[in-house]
């Protein structure tokens, strides 16, 4: 059920707020292993302040977080990756278009 409405509040804020809406990629240090490396991240980080959306990957050690501009940056978020033990370098910060949400 917290799924469900988690999709649905997503969707709903990618609709509302899609100028002010950017999409970070970041790798992490040390490496995710497994799915409770995943779930370290996502249940931490969607706390933060203007997190959307969060999608982590082990294969191709990358987590994207969708954010709103307005209410936090790519530094807060890093800084709070450090906070649960994970260092990351930036691999791309850049607007979400209303094109690339409809892809998704």
């Amino acid at each position: 059920m917290k799924h469900i409405l988690l999709a649905i509040m997503t969707s709903l804020l990618l609709m509302a707020g899609g100028k002010d809406l950017r999409e970070l990629v970041l790798t992490p240090t040390p490496q995710m292993h497994c799915a409770n490396c995943e779930n370290k991240i996502k249940n931490n980080m969607r706390f933060e302040k203007g997190v959307v959306k969060i999608e982590t990957s082990v294969e191709q050690q990358t987590v994207v977080i969708t954010y709103n501009g307005k209410k936090t940056d790519a530094k807060a978020l890093q800084t709070a990756m450090k906070k649960i033990g994970y260092d990351t370098r930036v691999v791309s910060d850049k607007p979400v278009t209303k094109g690339e949400k409809k892809k998704k």
